[in-house]
């Protein structure tokens, strides 16, 4: 019988098993996983760190017996140490009965995704340090959030935003400290500037945002009690994240002799195989193409997880489906602010040897007298010699994520910014303006291109 092994159990890995199963019913498939837990989504953390829910079994898409039934069998605690590609074979850490065992294998598919980057930081290994990643580490923080009062985020990218926003609202005072000049430093500098302005005037009573810093240290001596920057500030703190970033799950690939990409992150093609016959990779341990520039990047996001994994099935399991690429559209908010993203920044476009023109465009997302009515603040960029469109960006307290949905859509085309301006989008009322500021954005973008 054909056997179908899978390390790793969260997005990537269990896609790739679903789908596998349904295109060979009699096919053996295993999952290995040093994690507690299986298929379940870890972008829902913060939103039960936040209070939305309490149990957290509602972030498990499915369980270890809904699987069983499916004839997929899971390893919980078992962390595959080692691939033998020329035996085609696996060796396998059992931490419960503490033994090594050797699985054989047909087909590989490596999803070992990412783990938190940690800075140096003295101390940092002190209680109520976390970082966010696996149910474990939300069940513990939430935990401890409801026995704190003040917090110290470092990092403030997506999920230092979302962790944020849990914080505040379960009543923590929170300190965030970001190394860059701008949290959300993703985005482009006039919109980040906007989205830290609208946190400070909702929350800063509660928030305290700290930029071109770093905690270097942390105070306690069992628990941690408070933070050091590198420019001599000192916070008291009953609980620290570390947000800082994740990196790619790649030494396994590696001492396989399985190729990495420019951006460090395995290599692959489109049918997500590696350079090594019969095995495959997904999710945030692969390098992606960028649909907008042609290039590899490396953004990991559980939608695009989802996708690879169950290419990588499809072609593991004889059948074709190719994976072009991501855009590195990426969405979140703070108390229904909305920031959203898609294709390329001005600054990656100028870093790429395009020249970038953009537009900056505040508008109402519905027609004013709609009492629902919110502003809106669109981005949107172009390349000046093609006019081809490059990226947009979306914030505010009204609809931008389905602003920057539609770009998204068009960026796959790709479309020239007059071929956007003659989009046929809906209008009514309570859903949008006449003229949608999308279409308001690109008519000025048009302008300042034939200026």
């Amino acid at each position: 019988m054909e056997k179908i092994v899978i390390i790793g159990g969260v997005a990537a890995g269990t896609k790739a098993a679903a789908k596998s199963r349904r295109l060979k019913p009699d096919t053996q498939i295993d999952i290995y996983t040093d994690d507690t837990h299986v298929s379940y989504s870890a972008c829902g953390l913060p939103f039960f760190i936040e209070g939305n829910f309490d149990d957290y079994n509602m972030l498990i898409a499915r369980t270890v017996e809904e699987f069983e039934e499916s004839n997929i069998h899971i390893h919980l605690l078992h962390r595959c140490t080692k691939i033998l590609p020329d035996k085609k074979q696996i060796i396998v850490n059992d931490f419960e009965k503490k033994q090594e065992i050797t699985v054989d294998y047909d087909k590989l598919v490596i999803a070992t995704g990412a783990r938190p980057f940690i800075p140096p930081i003295k101390n940092v290994n002190l209680k109520n340090v976390f970082t966010l990643r696996t149910l474990e580490d939300g069940i513990n923080i939430k935990e401890k959030v409801l026995k704190s009062k003040n917090a110290v985020i470092v990092g403030g990218g997506y999920i230092g935003i979302e962790l944020l926003e849990a914080f505040v609202k379960q009543g923590l005072k929170v300190k965030m400290i970001e190394f860059s000049p701008r949290i959300m430093p993703f985005f482009d500098d006039e919109i980040s500037d906007i989205i830290k302005k609208h946190i400070l005037e909702r929350d800063g009573d509660n928030v305290k945002i700290i930029n071109s810093d770093a905690v270097v240290e942390l105070i306690g001596e069992n628990e941690v009690k408070g933070v050091k920057t590198k420019n001599g500030l000192e916070f008291d703190a009953d609980l620290v994240i570390i947000a800082t970033g994740v990196k790619p799950n790649v030494e396994l690939a590696v001492d396989a002799g399985i190729e990495l990409g420019e951006t460090k992150a395995i290599k692959v093609n489109k049918k997500m195989q590696t350079n090594i016959e019969d095995i495959y990779a997904a999710g945030d341990c692969i390098e992606k193409n960028h649909i907008v520039s042609c290039t590899p990047v490396w953004v990991p996001l559980g939608s695009t997880a989802n996708k690879e994994g169950r290419c990588a099935a499809i072609n593991l399991c004889g059948e074709k489906d190719l994976f072009e690429g991501i855009l590195g559209s990426a969405v979140t908010r703070y108390f229904g602010f909305t920031m959203s993203i898609t294709g390329l920044t001005e600054k990656q476009a100028l870093k790429l040897g395009y020249e970038p023109v953009s537009v900056v465009v505040t508008k109402s997302d519905k027609v004013g007298y709609m009492p629902e009515a919110k502003n809106i603040t669109i981005k949107l960029i172009a390349d000046k010699n093609s006019r081809k469109l490059l990226g947009a960006q979306g914030i505010g307290c009204g609809d931008a994520d389905k602003r920057i949905n539609t770009v998204a859509a068009s960026l796959v085309c790709p479309m020239t910014v007059d071929d956007f301006f003659a989009s046929d989008l809906t209008y009514a009322p309570p859903y949008s303006p006449s003229i949608d500021p999308l279409l308001t954005a690109a008519e000025k973008l048009i302008k300042k291109l034939n200026g």
